[in-house]
């Protein structure tokens, strides 16, 4: 079974509560879809060195926030693990030259337990997460992405989370008005996903504008390749293009499948 992969804004942990326009989009995904086999989980939240899969068989909820409303913490995302999926995976990664580790212990973060909460509800899918290394490239991410691409084809289903801004600095809470900038972000990332333009996407830093603003630190938006490196030459549709307090945008993407786009 082929599956798509998918790349979400993860957004703030209080989406775990307020779904918004991005989390009943990934609903909507999720009931489309035959169910994954498993599902490999690269999160903006698990920084290693080198990339690192969990080989835990009951994944523990991890709260790594704090000062939000205590319901939150009350919340569990109680799905199986995946061991054998995470050590298929490092031996993808050894195979392409890439050094990995598995970590017997690691839990779900945030960002993997909150979008999974509105994919697969039922908890009822085992699940793996691949931590990123925010000191390389996104070269090296799309390579790890690339690395894992047969994965796919195995019914794996890979979830790159992340957010497309992410400038905690200029957070408005109670603010509807986007800033322009984020849009023009939004736009010039959709146009060179579109146009498969990777060296573009690559190299966003220089090229991209304002993306020193969108993204002062790398870690939120370094997921987007390894989903890109899964999907290979698929082509992309944007599932959701919602903004958040004005300068968190929720952009997410589909690779593989042409009619996967929520209506």
């Amino acid at each position: 079974m082929n599956m798509p992969t998918v790349f979400v804004s993860h957004g703030a942990p209080s989406m775990a509560l307020q779904p918004g326009a991005a989390g009943e989009a990934l609903r909507r995904l999720g009931r489309r879809w035959s169910k994954p086999t498993a599902i490999l989980m690269v999160s903006a939240h698990w920084e290693t060195q080198s990339p690192s899969l969990s080989i835990a068989t009951q994944p523990e909820t991890i709260h790594d926030f704090f000062g939000f409303p205590a319901p939150l913490y009350q919340l569990r995302y109680l799905a199986p693990g995946a061991p054998a999926l995470a050590q298929r995976a490092a031996g993808l990664l050894q195979e392409a030259g890439i050094a990995a580790t598995l970590d017997p212990r690691r839990g779900l973060d945030h960002g993997a337990w909150v979008p999974l909460r509105y994919l697969y509800p039922e908890a009822d899918v085992p699940v793996t997460q691949l931590s990123i290394q925010p000191q390389l490239s996104p070269l090296h991410h799309y390579r790890v992405g690339e690395a894992l691409r047969p994965l796919t084809q195995e019914g794996v289903l890979i979830v790159a989370s992340g957010s497309l801004t992410h400038n905690l600095g200029e957070f408005r809470m109670r603010s509807e008005q986007v800033s322009p900038y984020v849009k023009d972000f939004q736009a010039w990332v959709l146009d060179a996903l579109e146009k498969h333009d990777l060296c573009a996407l690559i190299d966003y830093r220089k090229l991209a504008p304002d993306a020193v603003r969108a993204h002062p630190t790398d870690e939120h938006f370094l997921p987007l390749f390894v989903a890109l490196g899964a999907a290979g030459a698929r082509p992309v549709h944007r599932y959701t293009d919602e903004v958040t307090f004005g300068v968190i945008a929720m952009d997410g993407y589909v690779f593989g499948e042409r009619d996967a786009v929520p209506a």
